[in-house]
C-alpha cells in the first residue's frame, strides 16, 4: 500500500471526535499544572524568565513536554482499541515544540542580545517543524534514506550528508545542554556558596570550559568520530598555542590568574596606563575598565600581570580639579588670592583637607594668570558640576570686586593674507 493510501485510510478510519476530545483534555491538564507550578515557583528566578516555566505559564519547555507525555500516553491506550491519526500528529508537532522551547529559552538566557543566534534559533525552529510534519505523515524515513544515498568524501573517509546533518544536530543539541547545565549550576550552586565576585567568576568559567569540552567530545562519539585520533590535533593545537596564539594563551592564563589572586576584582577603581576608573568585568582574555565620563578601555589581561597597576580601592582617594583665569595687570594679588580660595570653599563637595590653594602660574600678554587647585572625593557624583559652581562662584565674587577681565585680543590673520596677496596681484598686473 502507497504511504499516502495509507495515510488517507488512517485518517477515514479514525475516530476523529474522540482523538480531539483526547487532546484538549491533555492539553487543558498540561495547563492547569503549569499554572500551578507558575504559582509556586515563578516567583524564584529573580524576574527572569525560566528554561522550564517560563514568565509566564505557558512559554516555557515544560508545557509541551507535559503535554507531549500525556497525549503520547494517550496515544498508546487508544491504539489497541482503535486506529489514531490525529494524537499521531499531535505527538510529533508538540516533540518538536518541546525541543524548539527549550532550545530557544537557553539561546535567549546564554545570549539574550545576539542577533547571529536569533537567525540560528529561525533556522533550527523550521527544520524541527519540517521533521515533524514529515514525521507525521511517514516520510521522514524515506527522506531520511535519500539523504544516505547522498555521500561525499572527506579525505578516504565517505560521509553522507545525513551523517553530516545529524553530527550538526547532536552537537548543537549536546552544546545548548551544556550551556543550560552551566547556568542551572552557576544559579543553584556558585550563587548560593560563592559570595566573592571575582571568585564566582572564576568557578562559572571553568565549569563551562570543562562542561563544553565533555560535551563536544561526547558528541563526537556520538556521530562516530575516532576520539584516539584527536591525540595529533590536540598535538597540532598545542604547536599552534606556542607560536601563532601565544598572545591569545598568555591572556587566557593571566585572566583566570587575576581572578584567582583576587588582587583586582570587579568593582575595583584602578588606574592603568593613565586611564583611570572602575573594574566591570574580567572576561577569558580582557578587563572592561569604564571611567567617571562612561568611557570605557578594554585591557588585555596580560597588562594586568606585566604592568603597573594602582588599585585606588579601600584607599582615601581624592581627585584634583583646577580653574585658571587671567584678571587684568593692575589687579590686587591677595584680593584675588582671596576669592578664589573662598569660591571653593564655599562649595560643599570640595574637601577642606587638602585645602584649596592659589598659585599665580604666569604673566601673560592680557594681565595676571592664576590657577585655583581644590579636591573631591566623590568623583561618581561628577566633576563637571562641582566645576561649574566653583566657576561660577568665582566669576561673581571677581565682578563684584570690582576685579578687571579682560578680554583676548582676537587677530583676524585671514584679512591680512588677502591684502598681501592682493597687493601682489596688483604688482604683477
Amino acid at each position: 500500500m502507497d504511504i499516502f493510501d495509507k495515510l488517507i485510510n488512517d485518517f477515514q478510519s479514525s475516530s476523529a471526535w474522540l482523538e480531539f476530545s483526547v487532546l484538549i483534555a491533555c492539553l487543558l491538564l498540561a495547563y492547569g499544572a503549569m499554572r500551578g507550578l507558575h504559582a509556586r515557583y515563578g516567583h524564584l528566578n529573580d524576574g527572569k524568565p525560566s528554561v522550564w516555566i517560563g514568565r509566564h505559564a505557558l512559554d516555557g519547555a515544560l508545557f509541551p513536554l507535559l503535554a507531549l507525555v500525556l497525549v503520547f500516553t494517550s496515544q498508546e491506550i487508544l491504539a489497541r482499541f482503535s486506529t489514531v491519526f490525529w494524537l499521531r500528529v499531535a505527538v510529533s508537532l508538540l516533540v518538536s515544540l518541546s525541543v524548539i522551547r527549550f532550545v530557544a529559552r537557553v539561546l535567549s538566557r546564554t545570549f539574550p542580545h545576539s542577533t547571529v543566534v536569533r537567525l540560528i534559533e529561525r533556522i533550527f525552529s523550521w527544520l524541527a517543524w519540517g521533521a515533524a510534519v514529515l514525521h507525521s505523515i511517514g516520510l521522514l524515513p524515506q527522506v531520511m534514506e535519500e539523504l544516505e544515498a547522498l555521500q561525499f568524501n572527506i579525505g578516504k573517509t565517505p560521509v553522507s550528508l545525513l551523517n553530516l546533518i545529524e553530527g550538526t544536530l547532536s552537537a548543537g543539541l549536546m552544546m545548548v545542554a551544556v550551556l543550560w547545565l552551566s547556568t542551572l549550576f552557576e544559579q543553584k550552586v556558585i550563587n548560593q556558596w560563592v559570595s566573592d565576585l571575582s571568585m564566582r567568576k572564576v568557578a562559572m568559567n571553568i565549569t563551562r570550559s570543562v562542561l563544553i569540552l565533555v560535551g563536544l567530545l561526547v558528541s563526537l562519539s556520538m556521530v562516530g568520530v575516532d576520539l584516539t585520533a584527536l591525540s595529533v590535533m590536540g598535538g597540532a593545537i598545542g604547536v599552534g598555542l606556542g607560536f601563532g596564539m601565544q598572545k591569545i594563551a598568555s591572556n587566557y592564563v593571566s585572566g583566570f590568574l587575576v581572578l584567582i589572586e583576587r588582587a583586582l576584582r570587579i568593582g575595583d577603581n584602578v588606574r592603568v596606563d593613565g586611564f583611570e576608573g572602575r573594574i566591570t568585568d574580567i572576561r577569558t582574555r580582557y578587563t572592561i575598565i569604564r571611567a567617571l565620563n562612561g568611557r570605557e578601555s578594554i585591557v588585555p589581561n596580560e597588562t594586568l600581570i606585566t604592568q603597573r597597576v594602582e588599585n585606588l580601592t579601600g584607599f582615601d582617594v581624592k581627585f584634583g580639579l583646577s580653574t585658571n583665569i587671567v584678571v587684568g595687570m593692575d589687579s590686587d594679588v591677595e584680593q584675588v588670592r582671596g576669592i578664589l580660595l573662598d569660591a571653593a570653599a564655599a562649595q560643599p563637595r570640595v574637601l577642606k583637607t587638602p585645602a584649596p590653594s592659589v598659585a599665580l602660574v604666569d604673566f601673560v600678554e592680557q594681565g595676571l594668570q592664576f590657577s585655583l587647585s581644590y579636591y573631591i572625593n566623590d568623583p561618581q557624583n561628577g566633576q563637571g558640576n562641582v566645576r561649574s559652581e566653583v566657576n561660577l562662584a568665582v566669576l561673581r565674587g571677581l565682578r563684584a570686586a570690582g576685579v578687571s577681565l579682560p578680554v583676548p585680543k582676537q587677530v583676524v590673520q585671514i584679512t591680512e593674507r588677502g591684502g598681501v596677496v592682493a597687493q601682489a596681484a596688483e604688482k604683477s598686473s
